[in-house]
């Protein structure tokens, strides 16, 4: 059990594979990851490329945004990452410096339209583009490379619901049948074997990860589950819309998506599977005036002869192990401060005033482990390195 005091002493489990040893673990999560027929044991020579003297080619797949540009930041101090391609069709030919002028000291290529992108030059790619353009894109691209899509064209099973909720229909229904969904912590053995993964929003992030272990511990009930979340303006994107404008957001908070949140079907998706049963949640977002930054509080119904003990000490054993899932000390609040620009998720549980309920606050960095943190976590695992490999930055305070 760890504090907000230990995030400044980190270190590296010697071993790649260490972690996934716990049968009863990997029991658990086995449905929830795989969307296709792929591997689901590691192979015994699965080959470690970065152990190779040369750096693996990273390409990313829309830049100029704000998860592309976290890639970036994140991969500057990679040991086994080299970025050698980045697109960016309306920035094509500038350079990244002169889109984003926090990176203006970092060597990278000029960034390039994707029709003009030679993709003979990366191992794998990070698709940083916004939702309905990504299909047709990653259906193109070489078979050899390694993917991981940080938008929302891959992440639901059902393509029918894909249409339900984008307005589109699913124009890359074979692909589908082999992604992998990127939850990290609970699908590490099939993120390892895939070749596609569907990285996970940043809101179905901050609320799978606390309910989806106590859901397979049945000790909530999945009934009149109510979740308040609240993300940084940074979660709506770069493009330019009217209700993003400072005078918009500034000193207040805005809901937005009520009932309606393209993330409801992701959330209801991970949370049914891993109770074999259909699950409705109630789902409020709001954007909050801070750059990044996301809190999930969530109320929970506990099962018949469970505690907030119980809970909590289930959650604090399934995650042990894992680096960047943090339960605090009983009592002390998670807050957004705390995993600023970081890869961690700091997760409490609390008594409701109500009896049989349950209060459980997660917090996220929206932009890292809500995106380009658990996407580099993601292709870590892909490329055989171990998970933590360039995310080991402790959160920036005050």
């Amino acid at each position: 059990m760890r504090s907000l005091s230990s995030l400044n002493s980190i270190c590296i489990d010697g071993g790649c594979f260490v972690k996934y040893q716990d049968e009863v673990k990997n029991s658990m999560v086995k449905k929830l990851c795989v969307r296709a027929s792929v591997a689901k044991s590691v192979p015994r020579n699965l080959e470690i490329k970065a152990q190779k003297s040369e750096k693996l080619r990273i390409g990313v797949l829309g830049a100029s945004g704000y998860t592309g540009s976290e890639i970036i930041r994140l991969l500057a101090s990679h040991p086994n990452y080299q970025i050698t391609l980045m697109t960016a069709d309306r920035k094509a030919g500038q350079s990244i410096g002169s889109v984003f002028p926090h990176l203006v000291r970092q060597d990278l290529p000029d960034m390039v339209a994707v029709k003009d992108a030679d993709f003979s030059s990366v191992d794998a790619v990070f698709c940083c583009l916004p939702h309905g353009t990504t299909q047709e894109i990653i259906k193109g691209l070489p078979s050899s490379l390694k993917i991981v899509d940080l938008s929302a064209d891959f992440r639901l099973q059902d393509v029918a619901e894909y249409e339900e909720w984008y307005g589109q229909p699913h124009r890359a229904q074979e692909l589908q049948k082999e992604v992998v969904y990127g939850l990290t912590e609970i699908c590490q053995l099939d993120i390892q074997n895939a070749r596609l993964v569907a990285n996970p929003g940043c809101y179905p992030t901050s609320i799978q990860l606390p309910l989806i272990p106590l859901i397979k511990a049945n000790l909530i009930e999945v009934k009149n589950i109510i979740i308040d979340s609240k993300s940084g303006v940074s979660g709506a994107g770069r493009g330019a819309k009217e209700a993003n404008l400072y005078t918009e957001i500034a000193e207040g908070i805005h809901s937005y998506g009520v009932t309606r949140h393209r993330h409801v079907p992701e959330i209801e998706q991970g949370l049914s599977e891993a109770a074999k049963s259909r699950v409705t949640v109630s789902f409020t977002p709001h954007l909050m005036p801070m750059s990044r930054g996301m809190q999930s509080t969530i109320y929970v119904e506990m099962a018949r002869g469970a505690s907030t003990e119980d809970l909590y000490q289930h959650l604090r054993h399934f995650y042990e192990k894992e680096e960047f899932v943090v339960l605090l000390e009983k009592n002390e609040v998670p807050h957004t401060r705390h995993v600023r620009g970081s890869n961690y998720c700091l997760i409490n549980v609390f008594p409701d005033r109500i009896p049989g309920r349950a209060i459980i606050i997660s917090v996220i960095d929206n932009l890292v482990k809500g995106a380009s943190g658990q996407a580099l976590q993601n292709l870590n695992l892909m490329m055989g390195i171990p998970e933590t490999t360039g995310l080991l930055s402790v959160p920036l305070f005050p």
